[in-house]
């Protein structure tokens, strides 16, 4: 993560954040919602509706609370825009 504004560790900020090919976050819930803007690869989100693949130029909204898996294209990875309105946490679930 590469910040742009603010402190992801205090509270409301925004970074650039790279996800390596294959990354996997396992699934995991935020305190804050996450906005994502994808630069570069893909961005592979699943949830309980399913798997989404959000490529470059895509948009995609996490609610607080709301339970996900995420990682990175298994060839390309992905680099990403981040934004959230508090600190980031990942709280790991089953």
């Amino acid at each position: 993560m590469a910040a742009l504004w603010g402190d992801a560790q205090q509270g409301a900020h925004a970074t650039f954040t790279k996800f390596v090919p294959g990354y996997d976050a396992g699934m995991h819930t935020h305190t804050n919602d996450v906005w994502i803007v994808v630069l570069k690869g893909a961005y592979i989100y699943k949830d309980d509706a399913g798997e989404k693949r959000v490529g470059a130029g895509s948009f995609l909204r996490v609610p607080g609370g709301h339970k996900h898996q995420s990682g990175g294209d298994a060839k390309e990875g992905a680099l990403f825009y981040e934004e959230s309105s508090g600190k980031f946490d990942l709280i790991l679930t089953k």
